[in-house]
């Protein structure tokens, strides 16, 4: 069968207050505003767009998987080791929320963060392959 969806292009996140949720991304992150009105903002991070919508109380875009926990649904990748360890100490030296360094039983090592709305996300050490190619990534 023929690949027909060749790419995620665009990933909303609830958000509470608009403004304040994307000066966020854009401080601790590094994203690029490219868009803002009062009930969204549009940012480009991680060679994709996210658009953070304001949403009704308590909204994140994190679920409970069957044991109960708490899960992300977004993982966002690193060049090796080295990097996602420089990307934890910075992020808790700007005291975002963050979990610690795990070993998750496969290939590198993964940490949670939140965003201030409480969005859930994961890191991993790996890049992909095929984006390694793609972009000529060693």
């Amino acid at each position: 069968m023929q690949e027909k969806l060749l790419r995620v292009g665009t990933t909303y996140l609830p958000v509470q207050n608009v403004d304040e949720s994307a000066q966020w991304y854009v401080t601790n992150l590094g994203a690029e505003l490219s868009y803002k009105d009062n009930d969204k903002a549009i940012i480009n991070l991680a060679n994709q767009s996210f658009f953070l919508v304001k949403a009704k109380d308590n909204q994140t875009s994190n679920f409970l998987d069957q044991e109960g926990y708490d899960r992300f649904s977004i993982t966002f990748e690193v060049n090796g080791l080295n990097a996602l360890q420089d990307l934890h100490k910075e992020f808790l030296e700007k005291n975002i929320k963050v979990g610690e360094i795990e070993n998750r039983g496969h290939q590198g090592r993964n940490f949670v963060f939140w965003d201030k709305d409480g969005n859930q996300f994961d890191v991993w050490s790996e890049l992909s392959p095929t984006f390694k190619e793609k972009y000529n990534i060693s």
